[in-house]
Order: structure tokens, then C-alpha cells, then sequence
């Protein structure tokens, strides 16, 4: 079973910052995809970014220049560092971790932007 626990999120002023993680644990295949995506109420599930085993990454165009997406191949970790947050920004972000054809997801961390 592969299991993936966020943290991090929480309630900021739009312009601040946040920082989120994602630790993944269990049998999971080293050459993976793993990324963030977020659903605001009323609205479908969106990538917000997302970093391919060798680095390489990928981004929602509103979140271009603000957002930033890393990891660690050996702790088995995604981060997102999110500045310049917008309340357009709000929503419940969820890591995601791609294998092949299998997909996996977090239970979803809230981040709250107030204007």
C-alpha cells in the first residue's frame, strides 16, 4: 500500500506565503511523477505543478512564477513553496503520486488566502 500525508497548509493574507509537504511511504516504485493539485469549491480538481523523477516540472499558468515544486528522491517527499498568494488561490491541495498507469492521493490539505 502506498500512503501519502500532507502538511503544511493553513490560513494566510493574500501576498504571504506557504509552504506545503508530502512525505510518501510504503511500496512505492523509485521512477515516479509526483505533484500537487488543488479543487476550490464548486470546481474541478486542477494540476497545480508537478516534477517528474529527474526533476523536470510542470505548471498550472496561474501559478507560474509564484509557485515553486521540488523533492526528494530519498526521503520520498514533494514539496510546494507557494508565495505571492492570491484568494483566488484557496482551495483544498492534494499531493499526488503517479506510477506508471496507478495514481495515488492524499486526503487534501485546506489553504486558505483572505484578501
Amino acid at each position: 500500500q502506498v500512503q501519502l500525508m500532507e502538511s503544511g497548509g493553513g490560513l494566510v493574507q493574500a501576498g504571504g506565503s506557504l509552504r506545503l509537504s508530502c512525505v510518501a511511504s510504503g511500496n512505492i516504485f523509485s521512477i515516479n511523477t509526483k505533484g500537487w493539485y488543488r479543487q476550490a469549491p464548486g470546481k474541478q480538481r486542477e494540476l497545480v505543478a508537478d516534477i517528474t523523477y529527474g526533476g523536470n516540472t510542470n505548471y498550472a499558468d496561474s501559478v507560474k512564477g509564484r509557485f515553486t515544486i521540488s523533492r526528494d528522491n530519498v526521503k520520498n517527499t514533494v514539496s510546494l513553496q507557494m508565495n505571492s498568494l492570491k484568494p483566488e488561490d484557496t482551495a483544498v491541495y492534494y499531493c499526488n503520486l503517479g506510477v506508471g498507469s496507478l495514481t495515488y492521493w492524499g486526503q487534501g490539505t485546506q489553504v486558505t488566502v483572505s484578501s
